[in-house]
């Protein structure tokens, strides 16, 4: 309740607090349990059953047939650059080819993965999206040649919170080459909405623990059997050779308990959270002039909601908002510090002087809606109060307008 924290939380997909059955399970792992999972004797044994007991809970909550094909990493970042360039440089791969394609509006780490090996001569066509931020079946199958040997979509976006009908988007590609091989960073969606690898028919996909209630420093990298990677990190026999380096046991013990926390909350995090956003939207569409949405109306994370709100600074907005106790953001968490327009707004098509007033709401577990009330009555203000003192003028207003004028919502 907003009373007894004193704060609103709505930036979880930048990271989200720990959860309690979480911490409480991990405990044991810090001293009393705290053998390495290569050692032989028992400590070791007991660790090595932890972690493989994990496996199988994440396998479980991502419709995952072998839990074996999991490697664990220190999260999506790592996942993506081990997907990446993990595959692009395994032997025998560039025989086949040395060209890659992936959207646009990825996660930074998988683009640059991606122009990393393009100074290595590969070739990366950038996929550009819709103005919703969505990918057609066609458009990926057009993209597809027979020397392609990587495709990367993600499957919900952090800044925009579309989804994309994945399953269909592989079913493309691999319908024009049999032998690509298909990565999502599937990070934003975990534990926020069912994913279901089995369904997606996807080869690799990165997740997080820290999106999904687990503790900050572990993810891992979904790899299909019969997937060739080169690994990044070097010098250990953990992860089946794919990731050298002792497995933080703690850190994988509570991913594994965050992972079956998600199976018996999902029905609330997807309905309750996505009825919170829905008022959330009604009542911003109310009291703010001049906005538009973000992403696809309907094909879109349950709990997100994003808007660009007109002839005000973003990073202004979230000071004033975190003086009210409102914790937002303006983008994704790892490109709001740069202070330049988000590569993924300016792929749908958003002017950039424009973009600078993006916002994101994220719910998650705890937001209620005494939350959402106190943002519909508070947010308002600070776009009124820095609206006052905003250089832009009304005279700014109409130009300003009909540049967003391709986004339906404007209003």
């Amino acid at each position: 309740m907003l009373k007894e924290r004193g704060y609103v939380y709505v930036d979880h997909l930048a990271t989200t607090p720990v959860a309690e059955e979480v911490l409480e399970a991990m405990q044991p792992y810090y001293r009393e349990q705290f053998g390495n999972p290569t050692s032989l004797h028992q400590f070791g044994v007991n660790a090595k059953k932890a972690i493989n007991k994990a496996r199988e809970q994440i396998a479980q909550l991502l419709n995952i047939k072998k839990p074996e094909e999991i490697v664990y990493t220190s999260g999506a970042i790592e996942a993506n650059n081990l997907a990446i360039k993990g595959y692009a440089k395994a032997p025998g791969i560039t025989r086949r080819g040395k060209h890659i394609v992936i959207s646009a509006i990825e996660h930074h780490s998988v683009i640059h993965s991606a122009k990393t090996l393009e100074k290595e001569g590969f070739e990366i066509t950038y996929l550009k999206p819709d103005k919703y931020g969505l990918f057609s079946p066609e458009q990926v199958k057009e993209a597809v040649r027979e020397d392609t040997i990587l495709v990367s979509i993600g499957l919900a976006n952090r800044e925009i919170g579309t989804v994309q009908d994945l399953k269909e988007l592989v079913r493309a590609a691999k319908e024009k080459n049999p032998r690509i091989v298909f990565h999502s960073d599937i990070a934003p969606a975990v534990g926020h909405m069912p994913v279901d690898i089995e369904d997606l028919g996807v080869d690799m996909a990165s997740f997080t623990g820290h999106y999904f209630y687990a503790p900050k420093g572990v993810g891992g990298l979904y790899v299909k059997k019969g997937v060739r990677l080169k690994p990044l990190i070097e010098g250990g026999i953990q992860e089946g050779g794919r990731r050298a380096g002792t497995e933080p046991v703690p850190e994988i013990v509570g991913m594994g308990v965050a992972a079956e926390l998600a199976i018996k909350e999902m029905d609330d995090r997807v309905n309750r959270l996505k009825a919170l956003r829905d008022k959330l939207q009604k009542g911003l569409e109310e009291k703010i002039e001049y906005k538009f949405f973000t992403g696809h109306p309907e094909k879109r994370l349950p709990n997100h909601l994003s808007l660009i709100v007109m002839y005000i600074e973003g990073e202004a907005m979230l000071l004033m908002l975190n003086y009210k106790k409102i914790y937002a953001a303006s983008g994704s968490a790892c490109v709001s510090y740069a202070l330049k327009q988000s590569h993924v707004l300016e792929a749908i098509g958003v002017e950039k002087e424009t973009s600078n007033g993006s916002i994101v709401f994220s719910l998650g577990r705890e937001n209620t809606e005494e939350d959402i009330d106190y943002i519909i009555e508070e947010y308002p203000k600070v776009i009124n109060r820095l609206r006052e003192i905003s250089p832009f003028g009304p005279e700014n207003w109409e130009q300003f307008t009909k540049k967003a004028s391709k986004f339906k919502n404007v209003g």
